[in-house]
């Protein structure tokens, strides 16, 4: 209410809104403020368009740093101060990042809840882990809606080289906008009063989330505390990052608590800063020197849609020691308070494998490398107490318990079984051990499971409370009485309860408020919870009764082993306790072992039994060894021959009395009666033996057989009393057949008292093979022949059938065809009369018969197979019989079935050839034709596979042969195709064979065939034949013929002739298939007449070509000559060269023949040609010209062709002999590459500055021999240094040349060693080295360059613990030697750590000292640490001192180390914090202990040990307050003495007399004075208080009021606290309200006196737009042209150097300043320094080169000194032309005094007038006057020098432009510096203003929080604790009553003992926390 009030009176009198011009063209600027008071929507956005110069056609969008679109609704919600970004569109990226200044003062609720426990009130916790449990809390909010992984990752950046040590929280969640990141920065700015925007229209509340089970909803970030105490309880300093959702920018806030003092120093407003907005990705903000690893966190936010990151630095060092060392101890304690959000509700169960939970916490620790990270999921953790419970539990009971409104809480019990020798209940290892102490009351008095721990721990909202758990509720709690549960049974009980948020946490989340008392309210009701179901039912007895049985079915007390898998009872009549059973072989039960097989007896059955052991069966799933209460066992019954059953008892029915030996005695004589064997005979006769062999058919009995037991007696049935079961015979005859056993005989016998068991004559044994007969006793009822699992007597007969004799036969059938004549066998199968085969009769003679072949064979084979041999069979084949019928018969046997054969023709046996005449008469060219067919023996014709006929013709060459196949018809044709023979002229006689290649056996048949010639054409001949002439010239084939080309050859003929070689007449007909190569067209009627076409002859010579002549019919008749062109007469002459183009210097070759019209090569040329010959061209080197005759190729050959001279391009050869001139143009390039220039060579050697570059690059030409530039891209050319010490960095160091053959070479930085260098430029191509110019540079050494850091202290100090370091000087030593003055002192740090010196760098854990301001004494360059004071503990320390160079690179001192001795002793301590004792007076020595043993020394202020050589007395006595009685020490002394050496003396044994006097509950004091030796030391004594009680009880009941007062006081002094704190801001608002106004009121005048009208500064964004205005004239100037100096200088910052000359002075005419500086230009380059010395080291470092000029050796002269034309006051003459000193034009920006006295030694009394008539009337007057007159200079540029001489160029200033850049500078106008002074003081006052309205703001609202009701109702807190403490006081002064005693457990995660002298830990720490 208070706030809104503030913001209201804020709006009234001022609203502006901050505008960021974001648009892509935009370059990163300030904001510019525009008032929108009394503004509309409309006149806003014209006050953009005015501010922002945009055009009224120019689009635009303005948004909140949200990305909400500004329009006429949003707008009028728009806060003072609001920030806003100009965007061209919502979705642009952001060009710069912008500011949005916030505040965030604490809120009302720092007042009104801040009584809450803190973490420094972690009663002696360490409280780190539940510090970053905020931290989770946070995120697990901000990931509630997520729909996939909630990743959340806490990384530990322990590497100060990436700029730590950092902690950093990163999440997925949704983001913060940046209202709500202002929102998180107020203190007590809780969920449900926040606004998460800054428009009402964003604003829903808070909405409480939808129950879900066990509260696991997210909602634990609550109230606004938790952030902020947890990351200033880790460190210093935390950065806000968050990008929204949706939101294209990153939103980044930065609080510390260096920026809180800073602020606090300057009296600025703390509660106020900015948020930055960029970007993602965007770290351009970041100091990469001391947080490298916020860049990598700013990298990964480029593709994240949304996320938050919080990074805190400046981590305390205790807490990074704790984090390493004790890192999977707090990992365990964040996995145990997040276990169910991480695991889901069922927790951690590993029975299970379903986990629900989508929240994934990793924790990262980084460390400086080599070391790896360690990552711990929590999801990994496996021992938090949490999942030791889940995982310990074998059942669980689910409860609710329901309140008033709307609170819930959801319960857990867990039972944890007793396994046989040990409790299962889980035992934190890091708890406290339960032992007996004035905190605690809690002492275990035995070790049943759980002990006197509370039961429940407590979660809110899913996440654990740690320092809050209940004990019990009564109807879970331990009964009193024994009843039918043990009550051990109680203490193996956990729970948990899972309350809403309806119940009240402390801020911190550490406590519950007021869980337990709602609880045990009346109208709490609790159900019990099943399958999800609540139910309304007493839970008491409900609880009872799951505890029973929990005990019964799962406390384990009989051990199983041995376990042989599962199996189901169907003798248990319950069906769901039929299955599963567990078998196992062993058991151990009251300290025996009972194994399978063993023989026991059982004890309360009936009847009583014997058996051995089967197996034993325990109910349920196990796989492993288990322990149960109980079980069954499996016992066969023995012996199991004559009882054969099982019986399955209760292992407790065991007899475990009865012996072994007893057992077996009784088992061995019931197995006596027992059937033994049987007796088999053959009553007639005929008996059959053991591996008998019968024929089939044979009869088998009959048989006769009786059953014997072991005494031979004959029984009938079992021996078992009462058991009625009779013995039967089973008589099976098995045939073992391939195929497997079959039986062919089953009987059953029955006793009979006169044939015992009869068996008749089995006679159907006919199947071969072997035989088994067998007897089997069996039993009557069931047919079994085991009997107790032993076989029952049997009897077996092994025997064999064969086959009979032969009674018939069978042919074997044949399958394939059969031919004639050729053998083959017939097998023959003899069978008996069971048709079983069998051996065959001997002399056995086969007759066959067939009526259409003839069947012969050789005889009988006998053997495996009977067969008839070499059958034959002949005849002539019917196509129309394809099977023959065979009958065979043998006397004596039966055969009816016929026997069928397919028959084929034979082999080939003759060839056949039709027509079969002898002599055949046939015309060369036509077809013979013949038939041939292949026969068998029997004249059938046959086919065979590949059967093929050949014909060869004999009797003339080059005869085809002709193969026809018949392997499919047996026949064929051949010689069906033309027959031709060459040159045939009478007639022939030729033989034609006939054979079959593959059968040799068959005869040949020979035909003889006439051949005679043909009447065709057969030859072509051509001739030639002039008219008129009778001689013939025949034209041979082939001919070749010289003829001159590009003649004509005519007068053609041609002749036709047939094979008789007789002519053939030519007819049209005939001409017409006449063919020419040479043409196409041809003259038929010519052709007629046997002429062929005219033949032109081709134009080249030297060349065969080839001309055809054909005829074309059937066959093709041709001919052909060859004609071989010859040269005609000669013409030119023909140069041929090498190539076209050729470089510089290179030589080319050729050769030159003489050529007729047509190009033909002449052979006119001979050796004397040479000396005919005449070469020229321009540049033609001719000594390298050589001429040859080749007389291999009749030519002459040229060689040495070179050009030596001129510039590349095109080149005319002219060649001349005799009468024939020719001319060649070539093309002459560069020469190839041979040496490289420097273009634009510089003055040698250059002068650079070490660590600085060369603004000119070198320009490097590649050149051939004769300086012609070089295009060759191959040559690369490289940089090189010649000394390794000369370090240069340019961006390339090697590069080809480019298309001009040129390189550049920028060196950007060269370093090394002062001196002269070289530098070398070469050029390389495939191995060959180009030389280069060499560049000499000199370089000068950087005065501003530190190499060294030198230490100076004085080393003989004593340094003692808490003193003060003597002054530390550090002195940083550049290149030249001397100090580097420009060093800020916040670059410097002194590191100070405990150690030795080391090669490594200082550990990270090392304290950072800074350097302080230099005082007026200290010397130049020199920076002294003051006031460091040394550490506090003794011991070897190393100190090491760090300039921070840049960002990147750092120097460093040697490691000097120091040794801290202790200070002046002071006090007698003891060496370890001890506890208060608390003795009783009793018999018992023990109670009356008070020291066992305690080691005291002399110490120094600071707990070091500073006894060393201090000897005496350590004399304890007893005080006590006013009269009371002391109490006396054992032996009745009042002091006892120990002796103390070297500072040191230990305690032991001391005790209080048994009966001592005292009072009972006083509190006493031992005092421990120190006697010494020597008399001059003054020791403090130390006192121990204690309490003294008369008995145990007394002295527990006080213990319990001290605590309550204890913890009474540290409240009040809270409450204190918060009061004065508040007072005392309260104050000092106060204090700044005035000192507020007090700055407006000093500013005014200032601001008047500067010419601005004050009137018109009333509000800030008035203010922000006038400094906007004076801006822009300030940018307006600075970009004016103005004259500038180009000369570099890079000497300027040097130790003791002011600059060149040309930089020191500034001139404002530039016709003054034009002559000034050619005046000067002698020194316009020289150096000024302070002294000698640093002019000497230039002067060295460029060898002499650079001209200097010291201040110390400059005459000073007067500056008053009068023109000349001035004496004594009066003016001599009149003056024209305005004559004023040249020094007196000159501006010095700095250095003024010392540049007066060097431009005064420079100028002189140079003076300048108007022109130069001026000038000469000037020096006439003065001269005149008797004075001397000195150099005049005019604004025309002429210049009269001191002796009169003026005119000539040398007295001329040229132009401006020609100075090039050697010219002074123009200074900035007037205006500028004015402007600058109004806009400064105008800042000061906007910031003045601003505060001014933000303290009276934050001091009204303060007012109204101290007279709020819930400050009223603090005050009335505070009174009534004051008044509670006071009873207690008074209390603890009488007699305290007896109180019950309460049981208490305390969780600790690492014991922290409190020191006895320092404040109680609550109040300090909440001290400390109101103090950040």
């Amino acid at each position: 209410m208070a706030e809104s009030t503030a913001v209201n009176l804020g709006k009234m009198r001022l609203k502006a809104v901050n505008v960021y011009d974001c648009r892509p063209e935009s370059s990163a600027a300030p904001p510019r403020t525009i008032d929108i008071t009394n503004r509309d929507y409309i006149m806003f956005l014209q006050a953009v368009r005015q501010v922002f110069s945009l055009s009224p056609n120019k689009t635009f969008v303005i948004s909140t740093t949200d990305r909400r679109e500004v329009d006429e609704e949003l707008y009028k919600e728009l806060d003072d101060g609001k920030t806003l970004h100009l965007l061209q569109s919502l979705d642009q990226q952001l060009p710069a990042a912008t500011q949005e200044r916030i505040d965030y003062l604490p809120h009302y609720h720092t007042l009104v809840q801040c009584g809450m426990y803190e973490y420094y009130a972690s009663e002696g916790q360490k409280a780190l882990p539940y510090a970053f449990a905020e931290l989770i809390d946070n995120a697990l909010s901000a990931t509630a809606n997520n729909t996939g992984i909630r990743s959340i990752e806490i990384r530990l950046l322990f590497d100060e080289a990436q700029g730590g040590p950092a902690v950093v929280v990163m999440d997925n969640g949704c983001g913060m906008t940046s209202k709500q990141l202002n929102n998180w920065a107020v203190y007590r700015l809780s969920k449900f009063i926040r606004e998460n925007s800054v428009f009402h229209g964003d604003h829903s509340g808070y909405v409480r989330p939808v129950p879900v089970p066990r509260s696991l909803n997210s909602d634990i970030s609550y109230f606004g505390v938790g952030g902020k105490q947890a990351v200033f309880y880790i460190g210093q300093s935390v950065r806000m990052i968050s990008k929204p959702a949706g939101s294209l920018d990153v939103h980044e806030f930065v609080i510390s608590k260096e920026e809180f003092e800073r602020k606090e120093k300057n009296k600025e407003d703390i509660y106020s800063g900015f948020i930055r907005n960029r970007k993602p990705g965007d770290f351009s903000h970041v100091n990469v020197s001391e947080e490298q690893f916020l860049q990598s966190v700013v990298l990964e936010e480029e593709g994240k849609e949304s996320f938050t990151a919080v990074v805190i630095s400046g981590i305390h060092a205790e807490h990074v020691i704790y984090l390493k060392q004790h890192f999977d101890l707090w990992t365990r304690e964040l996995a145990h308070t997040y276990h169910y959000y991480v695991h889901g509700v069922d927790g951690n169960d590993k029975k299970i494998s379903r986990n629900v939970s989508n929240i994934d916490i990793q924790i990262c620790l980084f460390e400086r490398s080599p070391r790896v990270p360690r990552v711990m999921n929590l999801r990994q953790v496996d021992n938090d107490m949490q999942t030791l419970y889940v995982n310990a539990s074998v059942s669980t009971f689910e409860f609710k318990a329901t309140g008033a409104g709307d609170s819930l809480v959801e319960g857990l019990i867990r039972y944890h079984p007793f396994l046989y020798d040990r409790e299962t209940y889980p035992v934190d290892p890091y708890a406290a051990a339960p032992v007996e102490d004035e905190d605690e009351e809690c002492i275990v008095l035995n070790s049943e499971g759980r002990g006197k721990r509370p039961i429940f721990e407590c979660f809110w909202n899913g996440r654990l409370i740690p320092y809050t758990s209940v004990s019990e509720f009564e109807w879970c709690a331990r009964p009193k009485k024994a009843g039918s549960i043990p009550l051990e049974c109680y203490n193996r009980i956990s729970g948990v309860l899972f309350a809403n948020d309806r119940f009240q946490v402390s801020t911190n989340k550490l406590t519950f408020m007021d869980l337990e008392l709602q609880l045990r309210d009346k109208e709490t009701i609790f159900t019990r919870v099943q399958k999800g179901q609540e139910q309304r039912v007493k839970i008491h007895k409900e609880f009872t009764s799951w505890l029973k049985k929990c005990h019964e079915d799962f406390d384990k007390q009989v051990k199983f082993e041995g376990f042989m898998g599962e199996m189901s009872r169907t003798d248990v009549a319950i069906k769901r306790h039929q299955s599963p059973w567990a078998r196992f072989k062993t058991i151990k039960w009251d300290g025996k072992t009972y194994k399978t097989g063993q023989y026991v007896k059982s004890v309360k059955t009936h009847p009583i039994f014997f058996g051995s052991i089967v197996q034993f069966l325990l109910f349920g799933d196990h796989e492993k060894d288990v322990y149960a209460t109980g079980g069954h066992v499996q016992v066969a019954l023995e012996p199991k021959e004559l009882y054969d059953e099982q019986r399955i008892i209760p292992i407790s029915k065991i007899d475990r009395q009865a012996t072994a030996v007893a057992i077996k005695k009784n088992i061995d004589d019931e197995f006596a009666k027992l059937p033994d064997r049987l007796r088999v005979s053959w009553p007639e006769g005929n008996p059959w033996s053991e591996n008998d062999t019968r024929s089939a058919g044979t009869p088998l009995g009959p048989i006769k057989v009786e059953i014997l037991n072991k005494k031979g007696e004959s029984i009938s049935r079992l021996p078992v009393t009462g058991n009625t079961k009779k013995f039967l015979i089973d008589l099976k005859v098995i045939w073992h057949s391939p195929k497997g056993n079959i039986q062919t005989n089953s009987h059953i016998g029955v006793h009979s008292s006169k044939w015992e068991y009869w068996f008749k004559a089995m006679e159907n044994l006919n199947k071969l093979g072997n035989y088994t007969l067998h007897l089997q006793t069996i039993l009557s009822d069931s047919s079994n022949s085991e009997w107790a699992g032993k076989s029952l007597p049997y009897y077996s007969l092994k025997f064999s059938i064969k086959e009979g004799e032969a009674a018939s036969f069978v042919l074997a059938c044949i399958t394939s065809p059969l031919q004639v004549g050729v053998p083959f066998s017939i097998p023959v199968e003899f069978k008996d009369a069971f048709d079983y085969p069998t051996q065959p009769p001997s002399d056995i003679k086969p007759q066959m018969e067939c009526s259409s072949l003839v069947l012969r064979y050789a005889g009988v084979a006998f053997g495996t197979t009977t067969v008839i041999k070499d059958v034959r069979a002949k005849g002539k084949l019917n196509n129309q019989i394809k099977v023959h019928k065979v009958k065979v018969q043998i006397q004596g046997l039966k055969n009816n079935e016929p026997w069928l054969i397919a028959v084929n023709p034979g082999p080939p046996h003759t060839l056949v050839v039709l027509p079969d005449d002898d002599i055949i008469s046939i015309e060369n060219g036509s077809p013979a034709n013949f038939r041939v067919e292949v026969h068998d023996e029997c004249q059938n014709i046959t086919t065979q596979p590949k059967l093929s006929v050949r014909c060869q013709l004999l009797g003339a060459p080059d005869l085809p042969v002709d193969v026809v196949d018949c392997s499919n018809m047996g026949s064929g044709l051949m010689l069906t195709k033309p027959l031709l023979l060459k040159t045939i002229n009478t007639e022939q006689i030729i033989t034609a064979r006939f054979n079959i290649p593959n059968h040799k056996t068959v005869a040949c048949v020979e035909r003889k065939l006439r051949v005679l010639p043909s009447s065709r054409v057969s030859r072509l001949e051509v001739y030639r034949q002039e008219e008129g002439s009778n001689d013939v010239m025949v034209l041979q084939n082939l001919e070749r013929i010289d003829w001159t080309a590009g003649d004509t050859l005519g007068n053609l003929h041609f002749r036709l002739y047939d094979e008789g070689d007789r002519p053939i007449c030519l007819t049209p007909q005939l001409t017409s298939k006449v063919k020419v190569n040479w043409t196409a067209k041809m003259d038929t009627e010519e052709l007629s007449q046997g002429k062929l076409p005219q033949l032109c002859v081709p134009t080249q010579a030297q060349r065969d070509h080839f001309y055809h002549v054909s005829f074309h019919d059937q066959q093709v008749v041709n001919t052909s000559f060859i004609i071989v062109p010859r040269p005609d007469e000669p013409e030119r002459l023909l140069v041929t060269l090498s190539a076209s183009t050729v470089k510089m210097g290179e030589t080319l070759s050729g050769h030159i023949d003489v050529i007729d019209q047509y190009g033909n090569k002449t052979d006119c040329l001979n050796s004397e040609s040479c000396n005919s010959l005449s070469v020229s061209a321009d540049g033609l080197d001719k000594e390298t010209l050589t001429v040859q005759w080749e007389a291999s190729t009749a030519r002459l050959s040229l060689c040495g062709i070179r050009f030596a001279s001129g510039t590349p391009g095109p080149r005319e050869l002219c060649f001349k002999n005799q009468s024939m001139e020719e001319f060649v143009r070539i093309k002459v390039t560069v020469g190839p590459p041979a040496r490289i220039t420097l273009l634009d060579e510089p003055d040698m050697p250059l002068q650079v500055m070490s660590g600085q570059s060369l603004n000119t690059p070198f320009v490097l030409q590649l050149c051939d021999e004769w300086g012609n530039p070089s295009p060759d891209q191959r040559i690369v050319i490289t940089m090189k240094t010649h000394s390794p010490l000369l370090k240069v960095k340019s961006s390339v160091m090697s590069q080809p040349v480019d298309v001009e053959g040129r390189a550049n070479f920028l060196l950007e930085s060269v370093s090394g060693p002062k001196g002269e260098h070289q530098l070398e430029f070469h050029g390389t191509f495939s191995k060959n080295r180009i030389p280069g110019p060499v560049v000499a540079l000199n370089v000068i050494p950087d005065p501003n360059t530190p190499v060294k850091l030198q230490i100076e202290y004085n080393r003989e100090a004593t340094l003692c613990a808490g003193d003060i370091f003597p002054v530390l000087t550090v002195v940083v030593v550049s290149e030249e030697g001397g100090p580097v003055k420009n060093i800020c002192p916040a670059s410097l740090s002194m590191l100070l750590w405990q150690g030795v010196p080391s090669e490594s760098r200082p550990p990270s854990t090392a304290t950072t000292l800074k350097c302080i301001k230099q005082k007026d004494t200290d010397k130049d360059g020199c920076f002294c640490f003051r006031d460091k004071q040394i550490p506090e503990l003794v011991g070897k320390y190393v100190i090491q001192f760090v300039l921070a160079v840049d960002k990147t690179k750092y120097l460093w001192s040697q490691q000097i180390p120091i040794n801290v001795a202790p200070n002046k002793a002071m006090k007698l301590a003891p060496e370890t914090p001890t506890s208060t004792p608390v003795v009783s007076n009793s018999n018992t020595r023990a109670n009356r202990m008070l020291l066992d043993s305690l080691r005291l020394k002399i110490m120094d202020q600071y707990n070091n040990a500073a006894g060393e050589g201090i000897d005496g007395q350590v004399v304890v006595t007893v005080t006590g307050t006013e009269d009371l009685a002391v109490p006396w020490f054992d032996h009745q002394d009042r002091s006892v003495s120990f002796t103390l050496t070297n500072g040191e003396a230990l305690i032991t044994d001391l005790a209080l007399l048994e009966n001592s006097p005292g009072v009972d509950g006083a509190e006493y004091s031992l005092h421990f004075y120190f006697e010494a030796q020597q008399s001059d030391i003054s020791i403090v004594p130390f006192t121990l208080p204690f309490r003294f009680y008369n008995d145990v009880e007394h002295q527990k009941v006080m213990t319990t009021l001290s605590k309550k007062k204890d913890r009474l006081s540290q409240s009040v002094l809270i409450y204190r606290e918060i009061l004065d704190t508040n007072k005392q801001l309260i104050s000092e608002l106060d204090c700044q309200v005035r000192n507020a106004s007090k700055k407006l009121n000093e500013l005014k005048p200032q601001i008047i006196k500067c010419g601005l009208n004050i009137s018109e500064l009333t509000t800030v964004s008035a203010i922000e737009n006038i400094i906007n205005v004076k801006k822009a004239t300030l940018n307006k100037i600075e970009n004016q042209p103005r004259r500038k100096c180009t000369i570099p200088d890079p000497f300027k910052g040097s130790p003791g150097v002011l600059g060149k000359v040309a930089h020191l002075a500034q001139i404002e005419d530039d016709d003054a300043a034009k002559v000034i500086s050619w005046h000067m230009l002698g020194d316009m380059d020289c150096v000024v320094t302070e002294t000698t010395a640093a002019a000497m080291r230039i002067y060295n470092d460029t060898h002499g080169r650079q001209q200097v000029i010291p201040l110390e050796t400059v005459f000073w002269r007067p500056s008053n000194r009068l023109l000349p034309h001035i004496r004594n006051g009066l003016t001599l003459f009149p003056a024209l032309g305005n004559p004023v000193f040249v020094k007196d034009l000159l501006i010095f920006p700095q250095y003024v005094e010392s540049c007066n006295k060097v431009f005064a030694s420079l100028v002189g009394d140079t003076i300048l007038v108007d022109d130069l008539d001026s000038a000469n009337d000037y020096r006439r007057g003065v001269v005149q006057n008797k004075a001397q007159c000195p150099t005049l200079l005019t604004r025309q540029g002429e210049r009269i020098r001191s002796n009169g001489k003026f005119g000539g160029l040398q007295n001329k200033a040229p132009s401006i432009e020609k100075l090039r850049g050697q010219v002074f500078g123009a200074p900035f106008p007037k205006e500028y510096n004015s402007t600058c002074t109004q806009i400064e003081l105008l800042q000061q006052y906007s910031v003045a203003m601003q505060k001014a309205y933000e303290v009276q703001s934050e001091y009204n609202i303060h007012l109204q929080y101290m007279q709020s009701p819930q400050m009223r109702q603090k005050q009335q807190e505070l009174q009534q604790q004051e008044d509670e403490l006071k009873n207690i006081e008074k209390t603890l002064a009488s007699t305290p009553d007896r109180l019950s005693r309460t049981v208490r457990v305390k969780r600790t995660l690492q014991p922290e003992a409190p020191e006895p002298d320092v404040p109680a830990k609550r109040t300090r720490r909440k001290k400390q926390q109101l103090d950040s």
